[in-house]
């Protein structure tokens, strides 16, 4: 399986992104996509995640109701619609699956299987 991340950029506070993830290879055993970032010298970090068959999701509450998570079935792409972005939120953006049963998005970063490359998000202020 591949997840191919893209949409990152630069923008400065107050602005929007809208990140994308498409899913291909084995799909059939998607259970969560999740997006996690990682900041220079900080560890990776949950930030949202959404179930693939529900829509069910979940936020970090530092992202909660700046960030939206979606997803299109059909086309296997999750996005992160990122708005009111502040100089904290610069970091790598991952996106992940988790291809094991859960009815919930999970939020920790070590029960995701697999990941994407990373798509950079630099805010300046």
């Amino acid at each position: 399986v591949q997840l191919q991340a893209c949409g990152g950029g630069s923008v400065r506070a107050g602005g929007s992104l809208r990140l994308s993830c498409a899913v291909s290879g084995r799909t059939f055993s998607t259970y969560v996509m999740g997006w996690l970032r990682q900041a220079p010298g900080n560890e990776r970090e949950f930030v949202a995640a959404i179930t693939w068959n529900a829509g069910t999701t979940s936020y970090a509450d530092s992202v909660k109701g700046r960030f939206t998570i979606s997803k299109d079935n059909a086309k296997n792409t999750v996005y992160l619609q990122v708005n009111s972005l502040k100089p904290e939120d610069t970091a790598v953006y991952y996106c992940a699956r988790r291809r094991t049963y859960t009815p919930v998005p999970v939020t920790s970063v070590e029960e995701y299987d697999d990941w994407g490359q990373g798509t950079l998000v630099t805010v300046s202020s």
